[in-house]
């Protein structure tokens, strides 16, 4: 059984926003959840986080703001192009629950991004997660 972190940090987040917590401790830490709080930070999803240095893997602490209403990551994580981005196909749109709502998280040569940053500069990438 393989243990993808993402995946149980974007759920943890997800359930606190469900209960109205206002703030989450994801264990362990990851470079990959670092630049995913990093972008859903700038997109104005969460409020400030902090890395806490335990002495072993490490821990964030996320202050939720309460505009989550859906977060997950997706599996397989599949490879996007540019101009699949632009027409966002059917199974790339069942992710989102409107064509201008929320954002697809995705990893490009240049970092983690939304769809729309890498519809601006032109680039493709994994598909790791998404949220509205």
């Amino acid at each position: 059984m393989v243990y993808d972190t993402l995946s149980a940090h974007l759920s943890a987040i997800y359930n606190a926003e469900l209960r109205g917590q206002r703030e989450v401790i994801l264990m362990p830490a990851s470079k990959l959840t670092v630049s995913v709080l990093k972008v859903l930070q700038k997109e104005g999803y969460i409020g400030d986080f902090e890395y806490i240095d335990d002495g072993r893997w490490g821990k964030f602490r996320v202050t939720l703001l309460g505009h989550i209403n859906k977060i997950g990551t997706i599996m397989p994580r599949t490879p996007v192009t540019y101009r699949e981005l632009l027409r966002l196909p059917e199974h790339l749109r069942r992710y989102l629950a409107s064509r201008d709502l929320g954002y697809l998280i995705i990893s490009t040569s240049q970092g983690v991004m939304t769809h729309k940053d890498a519809m601006q500069k032109r680039l493709g990438g994994i598909l790791i997660a998404y949220v509205y």
